[in-house]
C-alpha cells in the first residue's frame, strides 16, 4: 500500500491486518482442500467446471489482486462469489448448502470495508476529516477549521 499506517489510524490497520490473515488462511486451506483431493482436470465435468471458475480460482485471484490493489481485488473476489452462486446454484440448478463459500470469501469483505474506509480518510470533505470516519472529533488542531485560526 502505497498510504502511511499512521495516517489511516487504529482501527484500518485491524481491518488491514483481519483481511490480509484471512486471506492467507482461505488460499491456504482451499490449496490444501484440493491437493488432499488429488485434482484430476479430465474427470470435471463442465457444469463443476463452471462453478469452479469461479469458486475457488476467481475468489484466490481476487484476494491476491487485493493486497495490490484493494478496490479491485475486493471487486474481483466478490463478484466471483456472486457468480458462483448464480451461475452454479441458480441458473445449473445446484443445491449449495451452508456458509462455507461465503466464509471462504470473507477477507473479501474486509478488503472492500478497508478501502471504502481508507478512501473516506483520504477525500478532502470537512465532514470527515471534521468528524473522523468512526464519528469521533480529530485530536485538537487537527480539524479541517484548525487552518483558518491561523
Amino acid at each position: 500500500m502505497s498510504t502511511n499506517r499512521m495516517d489511516l489510524g487504529l482501527p484500518l490497520a485491524v481491518i488491514e491486518l483481519l483481511a490480509r490473515i484471512g486471506s492467507i488462511a482461505s488460499i491456504t486451506l482451499l490449496i490444501s482442500l484440493f491437493w488432499g483431493e488429488a485434482l484430476h482436470p479430465s474427470e470435471i465435468s463442465s457444469n463443476e467446471w463452471a462453478g469452479l471458475v469461479f469458486f475457488p480460482i476467481g475468489v484466490t485471484i481476487g484476494m491476491i489482486v487485493a493486497w495490490w490493489k484493494e478496490g479491485l481485488g475486493s471487486a474481483i473476489t466478490l463478484v466471483s462469489l456472486l457468480a458462483f452462486y448464480l451461475v452454479y446454484g441458480y441458473l445449473l440448478r445446484n443445491h449449495i448448502g451452508g456458509w462455507a463459500f461465503i466464509a471462504f470469501a470473507s477477507p473479501g469483505f474486509l478488503f472492500l470495508l478497508h478501502w471504502l474506509c481508507a478512501t473516506l480518510v483520504k477525500s478532502k470533505t470537512p465532514l470527515v476529516r471534521e468528524f473522523g470516519v468512526f464519528g469521533r472529533a480529530p485530536a485538537a488542531g487537527r480539524g479541517w477549521h484548525s487552518s483558518y485560526n491561523h
